[in-house]
């Protein structure tokens, strides 16, 4: 079954089981990946969806940071509940030292000779961590991996 396939399903059960707030983020996932669709006139595989929930989660953490910043809790906790929903959709998260071993492959494949081939190291990364890693953490690996060279 294909990830968007998945969610609908959800969509479905939340509906019969009475479940308002996982609902209610399932059905802006499913805008959100619809909203993509009609805009790019393409069916969305699960490397395209994964990324639009990515972006999601992304989205709410950065919301539930700006509303404790504004003593906001309670919406706060509910941005960080519909990232918790969405990131059932990923797939399991790698350690650091799983990232760390991708990067040092991926330094040896580009030649990486120092800070300046930050690009070329994150372009080889990107494919084989996306959905596995929060690319921002990725990125700060590849930073001390290449400023140590």
């Amino acid at each position: 079954m294909s990830l968007k396939a998945q969610i609908l399903e959800d969509i479905k059960n939340a509906m019969k089981a009475r479940e308002q707030a996982k609902l209610a983020t399932l059905r802006m996932l499913s805008a959100a990946i619809k909203q993509k669709e009609v805009d790019e006139r393409v069916e969305l595989g699960d490397a395209a969806v994964l990324a639009i929930i990515e972006k999601q989660i992304k989205q709410r953490n950065e919301a539930a940071v700006q509303f404790d910043q504004g003593g906001r809790p309670e919406s706060a906790q509910a941005e960080r509940a519909e990232a918790a929903v969405l990131a059932a959709y990923l797939p399991a998260q790698l350690s650091d030292s799983d990232i760390q071993a991708v990067i040092a492959e991926c330094i040896a494949a580009v030649g990486a000779q120092g800070p300046q081939d930050m690009g070329k190291v994150m372009g080889a990364a990107k494919p084989k961590l996306a959905g596995q890693a929060d690319m921002g953490k990725v990125s700060g690996f590849i930073k001390t991996a290449l400023s140590s060279l």
